[in-house]
């Protein structure tokens, strides 16, 4: 499989989830703002989750753009990843349709922490098919670190939404401003290679 081919698979998978999330918002069936005011905690968690696989999707971009080849691992590591991301749209729903209920923040902290584990192996699988490349390899360590700490402000994120939604609400927002810019230096060393 060419890297091309993977991307655009990726790249419609990702479609695909942003396009159910959209479709499992309900319309109110009065044309009145006190309707539209009801469905505030499903835009919200709709509004998140949308930033959160665009954040997905960019880096995910920047990554498979950087390599040369596609093997089995990163195939299967690649797919991985989608799996976790396609259950968001479970997640946003219930936490929206349950306006941020602890339990349903803990869970979507911890789906939220599942895709963090899958890009990170993805990461890695990525990094060893790339061993001779050095500059291309420090970059990706630096990747690793960053999100070896989204996995543990993640863990931190699930009982801390169980004491207090809006806590591990603010964990996970954190989390997503840290991983808004696609790490440039992934294009950077790729051209130096």
């Amino acid at each position: 499989m060419t890297k091309t081919r993977l991307e655009a698979f990726s790249d419609g998978v990702i479609a695909i989830i942003i396009t159910i999330m959209v479709l499992e918002m309900k319309v109110p069936h009065e044309a009145s703002w006190a309707a539209l005011e009801k469905l505030w905690p499903v835009f919200v968690s709709y509004v998140f989750s949308f930033l959160m696989l665009g954040i997905y999707w960019g880096n995910h971009h920047h990554l498979i753009h950087s390599i040369k080849e596609v093997n089995g691992g990163v195939m299967w590591a690649n797919l991985h990843l989608l799996f976790w991301l396609s259950l968001i749209p479970f997640a946003t729903g219930w936490m929206g349709e349950n306006h941020f209920e602890a339990k349903t923040v803990a869970v979507y902290a911890l789906l939220l922490n599942l895709c963090g584990v899958a890009y990170y192996i993805l990461l890695k699988v990525i990094q060893n098919c790339n061993r001779n490349n050095e500059t291309f390899r420090h970059v990706l360590v630096k990747q690793s670190r960053k999100g070896m700490l989204s996995m543990v402000l993640y863990t931190v994120a699930i009982p801390a939404a169980l004491l207090h939604a809006a806590i591990g609400g603010a964990i996970t927002i954190l989390i997503a401003i840290m991983w808004l810019l696609p790490d440039r230096n992934i294009e950077k060393a790729e051209r130096e290679h």
